[in-house]
């Protein structure tokens, strides 16, 4: 394996400029949905499920500049955030700390499963599994294990991605095989230690948040190039930042976020090109 791009959560403005940042690199020569790797959490299991459907990225891309349709409006407020703290930040035992951000999640009052369902299968083009290597991330609410869903894994597409989106306290667990699973991102918001024995890697981090036991981007990254891997790390910048705003979880601030992320790409595609072609 030689190139994996790894997709990290933020929403669904992370998910507008993620797709927005991949259409503007691919306009400058520089595509990286070729991968043989891909790793998606949270919102970057949408955009990672989306390029390796075959669907062209300007498409993906054009999409995201029209108005949001089956997208629900939501709120991450610092009400969910802080219980999302308390529960993750208690003690030093990382899969603890999931679970009791589980439990939290388990808890709250949400959206019918199936409704929100309804929502991630209308944001996939296919429904199945590509043929290209594509890991979903997710958390099991009960237990706190990190459970990483592929092509064998036996799971719809849809309840992985829909798993891999449930953030705690605002969407529900998704139900699979008797379990439920929440958002990949309470174990890392981006999880890029999964590209391990890729040579190149660029991984797209909208937000790098992080609390707790929770493994730090900085430390995944670190580990990469330790194992002889040439790794990029491109996040919002000051723009596209002021297009995403406060609520990554507005389907308003789609549009904005795409653009942004498009114009993004001019600064970043000659270091990213760097690493993606790099030799060995």
């Amino acid at each position: 394996m030689t190139r994996a791009l790894v997709l990290g959560g933020g929403g669904v403005t992370g998910v507008a400029w993620e797709l927005g940042l991949l259409a503007g690199l691919a306009a400058r020569g520089v595509d990286l949905t070729g991968a043989e790797l891909v790793v998606g959490t949270s919102a970057g299991s949408v955009v990672g499920a989306q390029v390796c459907s075959g669907t062209p990225v300007e498409e993906l891309y054009a999409a995201q500049l029209r108005p949001a349709g089956t997208e629900v409006a939501a709120r991450l407020g610092v009400g969910v955030l802080a219980r999302w703290a308390w529960a993750g930040t208690r003690g030093r035992d990382a899969v603890r700390a999931r679970a009791r951000v589980g439990a939290m999640a388990l808890a709250a009052r949400t959206p019918s499963e199936q409704s929100r369902r309804a929502v991630i299968a209308a944001r996939l083009p296919v429904h199945g599994w590509p043929a290209r290597r594509l890991l979903v991330t997710a958390v099991d609410a009960a237990s706190g294990e990190f459970v990483v869903f592929d092509a064998g894994s036996q799971v719809p597409l849809v309840d992985a991605v829909g798993a891999s989106c449930a953030v705690p306290g605002v969407w529900p667990p998704v139900t699979i095989g008797g379990r439920r699973y929440v958002d990949g991102g309470v174990r890392s918001a981006v999880n890029a230690d999964l590209a391990r024995g890729a040579r190149r890697v660029v991984v797209l981090a909208p937000t790098r948040a992080g609390f707790g036991p929770m493994p730090r981007l900085s430390a995944q990254v670190a580990e990469l190039r330790s194992a002889g891997a040439r790794v990029a790390v491109v996040s919002p910048d000051r723009a596209a930042r002021a297009a995403i705003g406060r609520n990554v979880l507005d389907p308003a601030r789609r549009a904005a976020s795409a653009r942004a992320g498009f114009a993004q790409a001019a600064a970043v595609a000659d270091e990213v090109a760097a690493v993606w072609s790099a030799g060995g």
